[in-house]
């Protein structure tokens, strides 16, 4: 028995998108990868989506494990990173999130980066490699830093 052509669709990542400041002030977290995939190229904090989670809390997870970061806030963005997959064959969904910190947080990385740096959107643009995630970063610049969010993207922390 055959599968029906085409490629598969697959949601098992999120991306987080951490920032600090207001206005023209605003800075995004950048971690610089170190491992064997992406080594050394910048990037926001993302991981996969464990079992039994939901997107919003595998999103925290990674926050947690990859910076030691409590958000303030956290808002779904409404916008999904897409990509194919060479490694998968596949096409690769990507939720958003945006986190919002304090400015005195202090990040504490994990084995997954070698650095981190708070970039200006028109840095961060600079600096990540990949198409969606500039698109994805004009995403939120529009809708987080130059309006407020819609209050009903916020996702309660309680």
């Amino acid at each position: 028995m055959s599968s029906a052509p085409g490629l598969p669709v697959r949601c098992r990542m999120v991306s987080v998108l951490v920032l600090r400041g207001t206005g023209s002030g605003t800075r995004m977290l950048l971690v610089r990868r170190a491992g064997a995939y992406l080594d050394g190229v910048w990037s926001y904090v993302a991981g996969h989506v464990e079992a039994g989670e939901t997107g919003w809390q595998a999103a925290l997870r990674e926050l947690r494990e990859e910076t030691r970061l409590l958000p303030a806030t956290l808002h779904a963005t409404s916008f999904c990173e897409q990509f194919y997959s060479v490694r998968s064959d596949g096409i690769e969904l990507v939720p958003a999130f945006v986190a919002r910190v304090a400015d005195d947080v202090a990040v504490r990385l994990n084995g997954e980066h070698s650095a981190f740096r708070w970039a200006t959107f028109d840095e961060a643009c600079g600096l990540l490699p990949f198409g969606s995630q500039r698109d994805l970063l004009a995403h939120v610049r529009r809708e987080f830093v130059e309006r407020e969010p819609s209050p009903f993207l916020r996702i309660a922390l309680d």
